[in-house]
């Protein structure tokens, strides 16, 4: 399906005619960083008037989340690829900086705007600032229209039979799967209504999204590109390289058998809708019974996404408190230390752990088991709060979701919901001899222990001290530090009313 040409065509008529067209409409990109399968941005073109497409930086309104340094990088590539493929159709992205309504109101003034659209965002502060803007605009007789560009269902849609949010995953994704309908996608469109004179707009570099030190130079290659294209590219690659082995492949990190899609559906560059769509048709057309399986598990882990803004939408405190209140009693440890310092910079001394922190920190991104690893050591074997470790990944992930990294920190920590259970502790060694057997994802991250024979590839601590001098000694017994992580969990529960 194409869209916009019926508009364009709409608004070509009006000048024909001799038509005076003197208002305009304003299309206010956030989340939905592309031209394809973007309802707010059909509806603009559709209402045949000039149009403003406009990108407002104003990260102290997501406060106390405002953006991390590295989804910072990635948002300013993607600006620029946006910003390319909107000049390709005769428009361009304005950007601003500063008040959301400001900028707004003072569009309103200055360029006719009439009508404003936007695709909806989720996070708890960003709603509530959207129904102050919302209000405040359609105080001034500017119609607001808000749609669903970026969920396959959205938070208040799925219930329990009483009415109540779901709390556990798999009943929700039941009642999910039985409604989920898609549409077939849109098409960008090939050409656009232009834009009037827009004044005050500033330049991409003047936003400083891109870090002062190159640091983030390793987070980008062939198959990992910011912008709609980008995405496009990396979900090809998925649906011919990696697709038909994905259930049976997605937790072994030394495997490229992820969509890697996290940080193009985090900004909008593809919408989750969308590439459901494009793999059930592709597994559709294929014939398989095995293929659609493949899919079937893909879709469901976009369910898990849904689950987080469904949880973040119904519980919004739980960006920085337990949603099981038992936790609350739980002695954890807060702030700096030396042992924080160590698994932030992969220096712990357990391998798949290092391997992974330094993979976050070279690409700005960790594959999904890791993450749990990582996560169950912190909070575990560690002690340290789950927060500790949340900040740490939205500052240094791409793919830095609040409703996500939410939920992936309070279920790895088990104080959320449908939560791993404390007591069930990764194992870091085992994890790493299931999970990398050939222990190439282990040494392509650390250097330090390419003599280590495999054997003792995961243990290094079991092989002699030559062969990894330059490799730290672990900062914890994994053993004891397993009993102390249950102790402390069985003292909670005595003081909790919630245990009794």
């Amino acid at each position: 399906m194409t869209v916009g040409l019926a508009a364009f065509d709409r608004w070509c008529v009006c000048l024909e005619f001799g038509a005076t067209v003197l208002s305009s409409v304003l299309l206010w990109f956030r989340r939905d960083l592309r031209l394809a399968d973007n309802p707010a941005l059909e509806a603009a073109i559709y209402s045949g008037k000039p149009l403003i497409c406009a990108y407002i930086h104003a990260p102290l309104e997501e406060a106390p989340w405002a953006p991390g340094a590295a989804s910072l990088s990635w948002l300013h590539h993607s600006l620029a690829a946006l910003d390319e493929s909107l000049r390709e159709r005769g428009q361009a992205l304005r950007l601003f900086k500063g008040s959301s309504l400001a900028v707004l109101e003072r569009l309103v003034h200055t360029s006719g705007v009439e009508q404003v659209f936007w695709n909806r965002v989720y996070e708890p502060a960003l709603i509530a600032r959207d129904q102050s803007i919302k209000a405040a605009l359609r105080g001034r007789g500017i119609e607001v229209h808000s749609f669903n560009g970026t969920l396959l269902h959205e938070p208040w849609e799925i219930k329990t039979g009483s009415g109540t949010p779901y709390r556990v995953f798999t009943p929700y994704w039941r009642n999910c799967r039985e409604r989920l309908r898609l549409a077939e996608p849109s098409s960008a469109p090939r050409v656009m209504p232009p834009a009037p004179e827009v004044a005050s707009n500033v330049a991409l570099d003047s936003l400083a999204l891109l870090p002062k030190l190159a640091w983030d130079r390793g987070f980008y290659g062939p198959e990992r590109q910011p912008g709609e294209r980008g995405a496009q590219i990396t979900l090809n690659a998925f649906t011919d390289d990696a697709l038909a082995r994905y259930k049976e492949g997605r937790d072994r990190p030394d495997l490229r058998l992820t969509s890697r899609l996290s940080s193009a559906l985090r900004f909008g560059e593809i919408s989750a809708s969308a590439v459901s769509h494009r793999l059930l048709a592709h597994a559709e057309a294929s014939g398989s019974s095995g293929l659609l399986a493949q899919v079937e598990g893909f879709v469901r882990e976009l369910g898990w996404r849904d689950f987080s803004y469904h949880l973040l939408y119904h519980y919004p405190a739980i960006t920085d408190a337990n949603l099981n209140p038992q936790f609350d009693k739980f002695a954890w440890a807060w702030g700096p230390s030396d042992e924080l310092v160590r698994w932030q910079r992969g220096r712990t001394g357990i391998p798949i752990v290092d391997a992974g922190m330094r993979e976050l920190w070279q690409t700005g991104f960790m594959h999904n088991r890791v993450r749990m690893i990582v996560a169950s050591l912190l909070t575990k074997n560690m002690g340290i709060h789950w927060l500790e470790g949340a900040r740490w990944f939205w500052d240094t992930l791409t793919d830095a979701d609040l409703a996500s990294n939410t939920q992936g920190w309070q279920w790895s920590a088990g104080s959320g919901a449908d939560a791993q259970p404390y007591f069930r502790i990764f194992n870091p060694v085992t994890q790493g001899e299931k999970f990398d057997p050939s222990g190439e994802y282990v040494r392509r991250y650390i250097p330090e222990l390419a003599r280590v024979p495999l054997k003792n590839l995961h243990s290094p601590w079991t092989a002699p001290r030559s062969t990894h001098p330059d490799y730290p000694e672990p900062l914890l017994e994994l053993k004891s530090s397993r009993e102390r992580a249950l102790a402390a969990y069985q003292l909670m529960r005595a003081a909790s009313p919630q245990a009794k």
